[in-house]
């Protein structure tokens, strides 16, 4: 296939990647370490992207992608949530992606909202309702910038690779 095509492919996948990490359903990470494999086979020359820089962002992305589910719960708990609030703040992510075709603020304020509401259906208080949504939306912003991190490293290798 024409380098131009897969370099153009690669560059949609960067660019996919990057907003995924932000507005899920689409692994970013993922998809930047393909376009990375594309930009291997495009250049071809021996050592413009070794065999362990792959390995290593393969195994990071591998970690990321299982750990990407555990840490807003794990937030969430952390900052005194209950299982209502760790069901609502999943059932508020569901929702914002469902709504972020209409604005993408909404998948950072879904689970917020739907931690607080979870706790407060089951009785919580709303001093425990607002630390459990606090606690859902620093853990969506963590996850979000590890990965947008990741994928901007494997863009800049993909882009030193192929220009």
């Amino acid at each position: 296939m024409d380098p131009g095509i897969l370099i153009t492919i690669g560059i949609i996948l960067l660019v996919i990647g990057l907003v995924s990490c932000v507005l899920p359903p689409l692994p970013g990470p993922l998809l930047a370490y393909i376009a990375l494999l594309i930009a291997t086979q495009v250049t071809q020359q021996e050592g413009s992207i070794s065999i362990w820089l792959l390995i290593t962002y393969a195994t990071i992305t591998l970690i990321i992608l299982i750990v990407d589910n555990f840490i807003p719960v794990w937030s969430t708990k952390r900052f005194g949530g209950t299982k209502a609030g760790i069901r609502g703040s999943f059932i508020g992510l569901l929702i914002g992606i469902i709504l972020s075709p209409l604005g993408g603020i909404s998948i950072i304020i879904c689970p917020f909202l739907g931690a607080l509401i979870g706790e407060l259906i089951a009785g919580e208080g709303i001093e425990i309702a607002l630390r459990s949504g606090i606690g859902s939306f620093l853990g969506f912003l963590l996850t979000s910038g590890i990965k947008i991190i990741l994928v901007l490293m494997m863009s800049y290798h993909f882009f030193k690779a192929v220009f």
